[in-house]
């Protein structure tokens, strides 16, 4: 969706409360006329400076976004770790403020804020490969064995083919056991004595590695150091073949999916135990029968089960259990694990050396975790682009360069512990069907961003560049997870995320920006970051106007959970917005009028509605907001279709069947925007719109006779309703629809 103005849907008034505003003269003529091509009637000072200029390209296309529009890209684009509104029903709400944080609890919070607790994994001698070549201990071996688990039948055909062709080659992700499968085949084998063999072998050289004098049996090579100039071929592993029948001996190499392997070299995918397989192993062994049982039932031990955690992390989690049963350790450091154990992972792809995590691919994991759940395509597409801001900073002098054909989606995803699936992706036109990719651990990208913006500052100035591109983005989604990103960036450092970013962005000349700024202000409330309204506030009655916009059109999205201090807050605007009749600012206007419009459409309609009716006569400015903001809701529908049920009319009848105060107070509204001058227009116009939407609805013509009778309370209400349904056209130009002489018979006579 672009950001020019959606075409016109059954809606109320075009404009806000300065709309309605009579004409003066010829001064309030020529403000009108300067505001046509910019919304700010002060075209001589600010109307130029705010028509986009320089090279931006599509200035001209520049426009604010129907907030209702803005609304559902919010909704539709939002990552899945902000639980924005209810994608299947617009009148329920558009941010209810317990839908957020993480799926499974509200931790939120905690993985933004919570503290760092260092945790390692290492299990001595066998959790990362051997630095040097050496003898592995039997009593390491055997130990292993009480724990190993594997599908014997897999491990059958393993132990089948190493007998035969004295090597075998598994391959497999980090962290998935393939090491310690190894061990174990060798060991079943009876291959004692056990040598490790270092990494960097070089795959000619592998044969060199064997000698009579060491008396070892088996040899294991973690992770062979391959390179496109030197890759493992099937000659090295004849060669290797011919000295291990010499000396009866066997070897197992471990390699990545990255590896760099000729076509014709045999080599095996390696199948992992389930976490809980490991777990309950390991457990067991450390406890007794009835103890691990229980333990195992512990309802965060079933949540760390389902979050897809490395072996590696398993098996640190069954020792922190065994400890817990000693009482050695508390509760709270049991629940604390899986989020402790996802930090220090994140920890480690940033620490990493460039030879185990490429400058490009720590560019994807950032650009995953704010693509989470986004089209894989899009995510790879962004992080190049993040990648070459990420070698400026680097290397200044030095030619950015990406690679046009790099690693293997599937190799990828492996590395970033994250998964492929197809998912429809919403567009303008309607559900596409995308390719997309997401971590397996959805808390990934919060605590990734976190320790990027936190614990690598050196790479903020390409982050911030690689932001501000996402949000000249022509894509609502790439826009929308620029503002999530900053969200998060705000939750863990507000000062910083807003002095860089978000008021950068606020101040745009460009609405757009300032669209940015409005879902990065928003969705960092929804993740409870501190202080959001204040901002809001002291924006809505600043001198500045830009920073005005953003806090009106902010109100509208998370007034909801405070409507009575938001409502307050847009009183004090639009009083000032009428202080003086030269400065009326039309663009203000219309958004003061959008924001009360999503307030009735929110989970605080019914507090809206009360708000709005007790202070409808306080003055004139508040009046032409109430009337406004009433009929701009009036004008939305189910879904946004064209013929969907009006939202507005829907709550009416709900509100009528539950006898709740809305019922009244709904007619009170519309009586008073059909009897304002102002407003008279606008609201037939939605009356009208209603009435064609009947004629092709049951639904709508039973609720629209409900509510007609209740419109009527003089003469007058009953001239100007009759005389619309007398004498409106259908569309193109059509008769009357039918449905207009049946709903004239609702009117009472007064």
């Amino acid at each position: 969706m672009s950001d020019q103005e959606e075409p016109e849907k059954p809606r109320a008034a075009s404009g806000g409360p300065s709309d309605a505003k009579d004409q003066k003269g010829p001064k309030d003529q020529k403000n009108a006329k300067g505001a046509k091509g910019s919304g700010d009637p002060k075209q001589g000072e600010t109307a130029a400076d705010d028509a986009p200029q320089g090279d931006d390209g599509d200035g001209e296309r520049d426009q604010p976004q129907d907030a209702w529009a803005a609304r559902r890209d919010l909704i539709d684009h939002s990552p899945r770790s902000m639980h924005v509104g209810d994608r299947s029903r617009f009148g329920g709400g558009l941010v209810g403020h317990d839908q957020h944080g993480v799926s499974g609890g509200r931790v939120t919070g905690d993985v933004i804020m919570g503290s760092k607790t260092e945790i390692h994994y290492a299990i001595p001698g066998l959790s990362a490969p051997a630095a040097a070549s050496g003898e592995v201990p039997r009593t390491v071996l055997e130990r292993l064995a009480e724990t190993f688990v594997a599908d014997e039948e897999y491990m059958a055909g393993l132990l089948e083919r190493l007998r035969g062709d004295r090597v075998l080659v598994l391959s497999g992700a980090r962290f998935t056991g393939r090491h310690t499968a190894a061990l174990m085949l060798l060991h079943r084998l009876g291959a004692d004595p056990v040598r490790t063999l270092v990494r960097d072998t070089s795959p000619a050289s592998l044969a060199d590695g064997f000698g009579a004098e060491d008396q070892a049996r088996g040899y294991l090579v973690s992770d062979l150091a391959t390179r496109r100039d030197r890759p493992l071929r099937e000659p090295h592993l004849l060669a290797a073949k011919d000295r291990l029948v010499e000396q009866d001996a066997y070897l197992v190499v471990t390699v990545g999916p990255t590896a760099v392997l000729e076509s014709d070299v045999p080599n095996v995918e390696w199948l992992p135990p389930s976490a809980a397989q490991v777990l309950a192993a390991h457990v067991r062994a450390r406890t007794d029968e009835e103890t691990a049982a229980k333990l195992l039932e512990l309802p965060d031990v079933v949540e760390f089960l389902g979050r897809d955690h490395q072996l590696r992390e398993v098996v640190a989690f069954a020792g922190q259990l065994g400890r817990f049963a000693a009482g050695e350790t508390t509760e709270d450091a049991i629940a604390q694990f899986s989020l402790i154990s996802l930090e220090n992972q994140v920890q480690e792809w940033f620490e990493e050396d460039e030879s185990a995590i490429h400058l490009r691919d720590k560019a994807f994991l950032v650009a995953l975790a704010a693509f989470d759940g986004g089209p894989y395509a899009l995510t790879a597409e962004l992080s190049d682009l993040l990648y070459r801001f990420l070698q400026e900073t680097e290397n200044p002098s030095r030619v950015p360069e990406v690679p046009v054909f790099g690693t293997h989606i599937g190799k990828r995803l492996q590395l970033a512990r994250a998964t492929r699936y197809e998912e429809d992706e919403h567009t303008e036109w309607g559900p596409v069907a995308q390719q997309k990719a997401r971590f397996l651990d959805e808390r990934a990208s919060l605590v990734l961003l976190r320790e990027l913006w936190t614990g690598h500052p050196s790479a903020r100035p390409a982050l911030i560049n690689w932001l501000r591109r996402l949000a000249d983005d022509g894509r609502p989604l790439v826009r929308t997870r620029a503002a999530s990103t900053v969200a998060i960036l705000a939750r863990t450092d507000l000062p910083s995320a807003m002095a860089l970013v978000i008021e950068v962005w606020a101040t745009s000349k460009l609405f757009r920006h300032r669209l940015v700024a409005v879902n990065s202000l928003t969705l960092a409330h929804l993740i409870d970051t501190p202080n959001i309204p204040r901002i809001l506030d002291d924006w809505c009655e600043g001198d500045d106007e830009r920073r005005r916009w953003v806090g009106v059109r902010s109100y509208g999205l998370i007034g909801s959970e405070r409507p009575e201090q938001a409502l307050a807050a847009l009183r004090k605007a639009v009083r000032r917005l009428y202080e003086n009749d030269q400065d009326l600012d039309l663009e203000i206007g219309r958004e003061l009028a959008e924001a009360v419009g999503l307030l009735l459409l929110s989970s605080a309609e019914e507090q809206a509605l009360a708000e709005l009716r007790e202070h409808l006569d306080d003055d004139r400015a508040v009046r032409d907001l109430t009337l406004a903001g009433f009929v701009n809701a009036c004008g939305r529908t189910e879904g946004d279709e064209r013929y969907g049920m009006p939202l507005v009319l829907d709550w009416y009848a709900r509100a009528v069947a539950a006898g709740r105060p809305s019922a009244y107070g709904i007619p009170y509204l519309w009586r008073a925007a059909l009897a304002d001058l102002r407003t008279t227009r606008p609201a037939l116009d939605v009356l009208k719109a209603w009435v064609l939407i009947a004629d092709r609805a049951t639904a709508t013509e039973w609720a629209l006779a409900a509510l007609l009778p209740a419109l009527v309370a003089t003469p007058e209400d009953h001239q100007r309703l009759s005389h619309l349904l007398r004498t409106m056209s259908g569309e193109d130009g059509k008769p009357p629809p039918r449905v207009a002489a049946r709903l004239l018979t609702t009117l009472p006579i007064r």
